[in-house]
C-alpha cells in the first residue's frame, strides 16, 4: 500500500481505482443516487414511527453510517485528485510565464497546452 497522492499514483496510466472512484463519483452526483438516500432516510424514518425492534432501527442507521463513511472516502479523494490537477496546471503556467519573460524558447509551452486539458483525465 502507497501513501503518495491519489493523482501521482500509477504514472501516466490510470489505475482500477481511478476508474473505480471515477464512475462512483458520476452515480453519486446522479438522481439516481439522490433516489437511493432519500429511500434510506425514509426507511429509516419508516422504521423509527413503526415501533420496530432496536435491530431493525441500527441496521437502518447503520447503513446510513456506511454510505456516509464511503461518500466521506470518495469526496476526499476526488478533492486530492482535483487539488493535484490544479498545482499541475499553475507549475505549467507559471514555467511558461517565466519562459515567456527571460525570452527563452523551451518545453514549457507545450507543457502548459498539455497540462490544460487535465480535465478530461482525471
Amino acid at each position: 500500500m502507497t501513501l503518495r497522492h491519489p493523482a501521482s499514483r500509477g504514472g501516466e496510466r490510470r489505475g482500477r481505482f481511478a476508474e473505480l472512484a471515477e464512475k462512483a463519483s458520476l452515480f453519486t452526483s446522479s438522481p439516481a443516487f439522490f433516489v437511493v438516500c432519500l429511500a434510506l432516510v425514509a426507511l429509516y424514518v419508516a422504521v423509527h414511527l413503526a415501533h420496530l425492534s432496536v435491530e431493525w432501527q441500527l441496521l437502518a442507521g447503520d447503513a446510513m453510517t456506511a454510505v456516509t463513511l464511503l461518500l466521506l472516502a470518495l469526496l476526499k479523494n476526488s478533492e486530492l485528485r482535483a487539488e493535484h490537477v490544479i498545482q499541475r496546471k499553475l507549475d505549467a503556467l507559471a514555467t511558461a510565464l517565466l519562459e515567456e519573460h527571460e525570452k527563452k524558447d523551451g518545453q514549457a509551452a507545450e507543457d502548459l497546452k498539455k497540462v490544460i486539458r487535465l480535465e478530461d483525465e482525471t
